[in-house]
């Protein structure tokens, strides 16, 4: 017995795999060591001891995980009424802007994401919005966009070779580079089939709102910022 060192030991913690003889030595090893004796599922394990227990043990431990995130999922507050209500009021402004908004639902990579608001006090919405680089394979997330600021404003700190932010627009240099004449913003048109997507361009210079109406938006839009003069696979409307 590794605590009073006199008995023959009996048993051994799951958790340190201390050795004891007795109920009174295991509890006086779990207060000294504050073990609480329960195995660790997460410990690291080298490939020369690992056995199909191990692999058992690990194949049961990530159906527990799953087993709780799918009740996290189900959980009463996540369907609430008050959720719903939000959600249904802010389809129904979107409505109204001749912007038609799907939610998708609970669980989704999306759902969990969108942060868009509505301000009754100003009538405006704030915007989840995220905006795709493809020719530099970069990706920015932004928040709280309101609905009347002009798309040219919101690509400012990310290709305006002044107002960008320097590390950024290392990044993007492709697009500091290029005159601004040569930048488009394009939008995919939802609902259509796989082998036949599409992009609406959307105007630098009027608002985000306006740009925004007689679309089909799911959870919030994204925006492809390409260039022109530069080969993408993006087929606009039309062309």
């Amino acid at each position: 017995c590794e605590t009073c060192s006199k008995e023959e030991a009996k048993y051994r913690c799951p958790r340190c795999m201390k050795y004891s003889c007795s109920l009174l030595c295991v509890k006086k090893h779990k207060l000294a060591l504050s073990c609480n004796g329960v195995r660790d599922k997460t410990a690291f394990v080298s490939v020369n001891e690992f056995t199909d227990l191990h692999l058992l043990s690990d194949y049961r431990f990530l159906e527990d995980v799953g087993r709780t995130a799918d009740a996290a999922a189900r959980h009463c507050i996540v369907h609430s009424p008050a959720t719903k209500r939000l959600l249904y009021c802010l389809r129904n402004k979107a409505r109204g802007c001749n912007i038609e908004l799907k939610t998708l639902p609970v669980g989704f990579t999306k759902r969990r994401e969108n942060s868009t608001t509505f301000n009754s006090m100003e009538n405006k919405f704030y915007w989840h919005l995220k905006l795709i680089f493809p020719h530099c394979c970069a990706e920015y997330t932004l928040k709280g966009v309101p609905d009347d600021k002009t798309l040219a404003d919101i690509l400012k700190p990310y290709i305006d070779p002044v107002e960008s932010d320097p590390v950024v627009c290392q990044r993007l240099k492709i697009y500091t580079a290029s005159p601004q004449s040569d930048v488009r913003i394009l939008m995919k048109i939802e609902n259509r089939n796989r082998n036949s997507v599409r992009y609406n361009e959307l105007d630098a210079s009027r608002s985000l709102l306006d740009n925004l109406k007689g679309k089909v938006i799911i959870e919030y839009p994204t925006l492809f910022v390409v260039l022109k003069t530069l080969k993408n696979d993006m087929v606009v409307l039309g062309e």
